[in-house]
């Protein structure tokens, strides 16, 4: 097989592989933990360390970006076809 080949193979079909398998992941699991909260849902001051909720996340799951793409172009089609 031509080394050229094989080489323009993998240079399409790697990132390929990746991309289903995060569509894939967004699919299954659409949220993650917030990383500012570590999930807890609540962070603390950094003056005066009291706790309060956290602005990035709710109940401390964020949803992912890819996930938050299909749902924008889903409502864009959802609300084309009315």
């Amino acid at each position: 097989m031509n080394p050229h080949l094989t080489a323009a193979i993998a240079l399409v079909a790697i990132p390929t592989l990746i991309t289903l398998g995060y569509a894939g992941l967004c699919w299954v699991k659409p949220v993650k933990t917030c990383q500012r909260c570590a999930g807890t849902g609540r962070i603390t001051t950094r003056v005066l360390r009291r706790p309060r909720a956290c602005r990035r996340c709710d109940r401390g799951h964020r949803l992912r970006t890819g996930r938050r793409i299909y749902n924008h172009f889903h409502r864009l089609r959802a609300e084309a076809n009315r």
